[in-house]
């Protein structure tokens, strides 16, 4: 199997002719599924964008489709935000994605900017409506829950809802997953601390700027895009995140950080990311290819056994593809009392980035940056 460093990568855009041909390719049959699978291997190659190996188990889940097909498979920006996974596409050059993965707010937007292409996998009518888009330019392929991550060696009384990370007692403690200008996680983040003070959909995102003003100006705010490594070293140790990276986290440094996944009483937002392919994707029989591993059963079920929450659950439930044991488990992220989880719809949240990507600066006024240990400061 080629390693990651040996795989090739290409200048070039996919010619007129060639994007037709792929168009003819329907993606409902086996036979229409046979054509798909030998035109990707005639192109060699797929090049994604934003799957990092650690998520939802994307690891085994990219080694799986490259042994499948016989593929190169190029990894990257793997830990870049959504808003850096679309000017890869705008900045056409030797590392152009073929599929890219954004938060849903990010989907309307790239759809209306042109940067994506249509197509319908062949389990499309599974996908809820209200994550994916009629046209199918993008749709949603997992989600989850955000979090309070802890690490409880260090902090003993943990928070059990948003209003408690204001507290004195978590002075520098608490910090987002990414940087509010482009990182979902991060946009999702201020969108559910404006929803547990009770905002309406008009102004949750306005409220959640609010909140993280006021856990600035109490010191409380650690501005450092915090993860598994900033946690467990304590710089970090009360993350906004995820539930399923905070429940792999817990997995993985169990024996050296007690790590405590605590889904807050009010505010449980769910986050969906989506796949979509790029408008001018290098390798278009590929990305449709990856698009029908991706949604099928098989790999909709590997996602439920990393935590993660599959688009396509209900049909995966009703027809008895995934043991009940990994689905009785889903609940037990909502510790502590915690309401179900409230599902923005794509325009909230395309609206909420707006106000929250431009207003971070002005009403929150502190910059959010990457941790580096070692480097000096000037």
């Amino acid at each position: 199997m080629p390693s990651k460093s040996s795989l090739s990568r290409r200048n070039v855009l996919v010619s007129s002719s060639a994007l037709a041909a792929v168009a003819m390719l329907p993606a409902a049959s086996v036979g229409s599924m046979e054509k798909l699978v030998n035109a990707a291997r005639d192109e060699g190659q797929l090049t994604v964008s934003g799957l990092a190996r650690d998520w939802c188990g994307y690891g085994a889940i990219i080694d799986e489709f490259k042994a499948r097909y016989g593929l190169l498979v190029n990894e990257l920006d793997a830990g870049a935000d959504s808003d850096r996974h679309l000017e890869s596409i705008r900045c056409i050059g030797p590392e152009a994605p073929d599929v890219i993965e954004i938060g849903l707010p990010f989907g309307p937007s790239a759809k209306d900017q042109s940067l994506l292409q249509p197509y319908k996998v062949s389990t499309w009518n599974s996908i809820p409506s209200s994550t994916k888009d009629a046209d199918g330019y993008w749709y949603g392929d997992y989600y989850g829950l955000l979090a309070f991550e802890v690490n409880a060696d260090i902090v003993s009384n943990h928070p059990k809802d948003w209003a408690d990370l204001l507290k004195p007692e978590y002075k520098g403690a608490v910090a987002l997953a990414g940087n509010p200008d482009g990182s979902a996680q991060a946009i999702q983040g201020v969108f559910a601390a404006g929803l547990s003070a009770g905002a309406d959909a008009e102004n949750v995102a306005s409220r959640g700027l609010g909140f993280f003003a006021e856990l600035n100006d109490k010191g409380n705010f650690a501005p450092i895009i915090g993860d598994r490594e900033t946690l467990s070293k304590g710089i970090t140790p009360i993350l906004i995140r995820w539930d399923y990276l905070a429940r792999a986290d817990r997995d993985r440094l169990k024996g050296h950080t007690n790590v405590e996944v605590i889904v807050p009483r009010s505010g449980a937002v769910a986050g969906v990311y989506v796949q979509a392919i790029s408008a001018v994707a290098p390798h278009p029989a590929a990305a449709r290819l990856w698009m029908e591993y991706l949604y099928s059963d098989e790999v909709q079920a590997a996602w439920l056994g990393n935590y993660c929450h599959p688009i396509r659950l209900n049909d995966l439930v009703s027809k008895s593809k995934v043991q009940v044991k990994l689905v009785e488990e889903l609940p037990e992220t909502r510790s502590h009392g915690a309401k179900d989880p409230y599902f923005p719809t794509a325009e909230q949240q395309e609206r909420a980035k707006e106000i929250i990507t431009n207003g971070w600066d002005d009403i929150v006024g502190v910059k959010v940056q990457c941790y580096a240990p070692n480097v000096p400061s000037y």
